[in-house]
């Protein structure tokens, strides 16, 4: 009997390369997602860590100012993905979801355990909103139609996504791009669309139909990386992101849900990865993100921020330099992190007796 068709992408259209087949995106050298087999072994294998029902941040929401300039990067979490970056006049938004589950439906799945960080009427002006790719923890619609009514913000998101949001929400201002694409933003500020290893789908018949991605946003105030949602994948991309950008004031990376490793590892990274990534690319200091808000996996909700000190402390590196933000939580980033002292040798020792 003949192969059945493939279905044709009911998101994006164009020629093949490197990283689509012509109807499928994926992962150049990569691992694809599990099958449905592994994902039921998962699912029906104990293991799951409880989660408390609510689990408060220990910082207040914040309110923040209207425009943070003068080579000043202020970093504010909202919660898991969602992130407010303001740097350079610029207010950008990472991921943004608002609503209290991350699921296709309304009374079911993953449900927030503590506010947002931002309560959402006291939000700055938002003028970008980078979306990574379409899982709902990170491509939430109600959040987006919000936005668009009272900020109107460009949304810059890659291949396959644009036809999502705008199915839902008519009139936003959406760019969709490919992974290498540059967008000028004025003012001396663009954003990169990088690769990163992981997939896309909203149901079971639409896997990997849109493209997933990492973010470059440049500015005068210095380069911040957003990786999205992302596997290790051998330190590849962290290797490129440093080979082509030179490196970054902030890198804003992934640290949670990573449990079971043989299910989870080829599409999230896990802390001691992260801290890995944070060096690979070059980043001055880093933000973790992608855990304590969603249970997503197995792991426990304050894992991921312990086993990212104990990673840090085991590479003799500061655990100020990457921080696991909490909702609420915001950060001035640095500059630059201070260098290491110069080793002491014997000689110079001699002299100061």
């Amino acid at each position: 009997m003949a192969a059945r068709k493939r279905a044709a992408n009911r998101y994006y259209s164009g020629p093949p390369s490197d990283h689509f087949d012509g109807t499928l995106f994926f992962n150049p050298d990569g691992k694809p997602p599990g099958r449905f087999a592994d994902l039921l072994k998962w699912q029906l294998g104990g293991e799951r860590a409880k989660w408390p029902a609510a689990n408060p941040s220990p910082f207040h929401q914040a309110r923040p100012d209207e425009r943070v300039d003068s080579g000043a990067l202020r970093l504010t979490m909202v919660g898991h993905s969602s992130l407010l970056i303001q740097t350079a006049g610029l207010n950008i938004l990472t991921d943004p979801v608002w609503s209290e589950r991350v699921s296709p439906l309304s009374f079911a799945g993953p449900k927030r355990v503590n506010a947002p960080g931002i309560a959402f009427s006291q939000l700055p002006p938002i003028d970008l909103v980078l979306v990574s790719h379409n899982h709902y923890d990170h491509l939430d619609l109600a959040t987006l139609k919000r936005l668009k009514e009272t900020h109107d913000p460009l949304v810059i998101t890659p291949l396959g996504n644009d036809a999502i949001i705008d199915a839902a929400v008519p009139g936003m201002r959406l760019s969709a791009h490919d992974w290498g694409d540059r967008i000028d933003l004025g003012k001396d500020a663009a954003v990169h669309v990088e690769p990163v290893h992981h997939w896309s789908a909203r149901g079971t018949r639409d896997r990997r139909m849109a493209l997933w991605a990492g973010f470059v946003v440049e500015t005068p105030s210095g380069k911040i990386y957003f990786a999205g949602d992302t596997g290790f994948h051998g330190g590849a991309n962290y290797r490129l992101m440093a080979e082509k950008h030179g490196g970054f004031r902030l890198a804003i990376l992934p640290i949670g849900a990573y449990e079971p490793r043989w299910f989870m590892e080829p599409q999230h990274q896990n802390p001691e990865e992260a801290v890995q990534g944070m060096k690979l690319c070059n980043a001055a200091h880093a933000a973790g993100c992608h855990w304590g808000t969603f249970q997503l996996t197995n792991e426990p909700i304050d894992e991921p921020a312990r086993k990212l000190a104990e990673a840090l402390d085991a590479e003799r590196l500061p655990r100020e330099r990457f921080r696991a933000l909490q909702p609420g939580e915001a950060w001035d980033v640095p500059a630059a992190w201070p260098q290491e002292p110069e080793p002491t040798t014997g000689t110079q020792a001699d002299k100061r007796r």
